[in-house]
């Protein structure tokens, strides 16, 4: 059964959005980056630069992108929509915030401290999904959370109970970062616990844990594990390429084919001023970009013998059930 689904151009239907990356980011700030005036991004380069990237994902088979930039990383739903407008790629936008160690959390801890922050980030949640972001008009698909190394804070547990109170009144899939592939079962187990259903449920990151088992214990919830840092490689805590490969190809022979997604967790532009990677870092990032699952990580899965039907099942169907469970 399809359901309609929010994208930065309006409602699209969920047997329409085909082969589709579920987490990238066409531009990302860390909180702060505003600050340094001397390096304010052009939002005319962030449209040709998403543009080119976009076409790059459509010239493979893709059809829609899912922008998992939160709203206080430099979320910008009006770029993503010029940008969707010039490549022809659906981008389904989020709405929610970063994990605290990395995100703005001064705002909603000193709303905590008042008493109110639940209700606030509910009605922000339900505000911008039922009646779009600001006065864009945009509606977010998504809702995006994140947690921390080891931990799920008290501060990142009122973003997941909210947003599980959210999809069981919206039904909009929620996506999340865990930091460094951790707290995956405990993310899941938390949301479930709360009302979410698993179905739209997407643990994001988990190829930054290479122990099977981990992936299990997650899986049994009956969530979606997200391999979605495909190229990162030796950074944040990341293996390499060739391990989550072989990692991929164990779940997909133990009947997991169903419950996982692909993507790269991309940066196209980096908001503030650009960081180079030292020469060696880079050197094992080389791969991180948006053809990488293409050029590399599906040549590899087939070598190991996954089926074309399996790969399709991942890119297309996967999604597809996510949107429209």
């Amino acid at each position: 059964m399809s359901k309609m689904v929010n994208t930065v151009l309006g409602p699209v239907s969920s047997d329409k959005i085909g082969k589709t990356l579920m987490h990238e980011h066409f531009a990302f700030g860390y909180p702060g980056f505003n600050g340094n005036t001397l390096h304010e991004k052009d939002p005319a380069d962030i449209v040709r630069i998403g543009v080119e990237v976009a076409l790059k994902a459509k010239a493979h088979g893709v059809q829609t992108i899912v922008d998992a930039t939160p709203n206080d990383c430099g979320r910008n739903p009006e770029i993503l929509r010029e940008i969707s407008e010039k490549s022809g790629v659906h981008i389904i936008c989020s709405t929610g915030y970063y994990y605290e160690g990395e995100g703005a959390p001064a705002y909603f801890k000193f709303k905590k401290g008042l008493g109110v922050a639940e209700e606030e980030i509910y009605e922000l949640f339900m505000g911008e999904i039922t009646n779009g972001i600001g006065k864009t008009g945009i509606k977010p698909g998504v809702i995006k959370l994140g947690s921390g190394k080891n931990v799920i804070s008290d501060y990142e547990q009122m973003f997941f109970k909210t947003a599980a109170k959210v999809q069981k009144e919206t039904g909009v899939p929620i996506i999340t970062h865990t930091q460094e592939g951790t707290m995956g079962p405990e993310q899941a187990q938390l949301l479930v616990s709360e009302g979410a259903d698993p179905k739209k449920i997407v643990v994001g990151h988990m190829d930054g844990n290479t122990d099977i088992r981990y992936q299990m214990e997650t899986l049994k919830h009956g969530v979606y594990v997200g391999f979605d840092r495909l190229g990162i490689q030796q950074f944040v805590g990341a293996p390499l390429d060739k391990e989550r490969v072989a990692v991929l190809i164990g779940l997909i022979g133990s009947g997991y084919a169903n419950q996982i997604t692909l993507s790269h967790d991309t940066v196209n532009v980096w908001l503030g001023a650009e960081s180079p990677f030292p020469e060696e870092l880079a050197k094992l990032l080389e791969q991180w970009h948006i053809e990488n699952l293409f050029q590399n990580i599906i040549p590899a899965l087939k070598e190991g013998g996954v089926s074309d039907q399996t790969i399709e099942t991942i890119l297309v169907d996967n999604p597809r059930s996510i949107f429209s469970a």
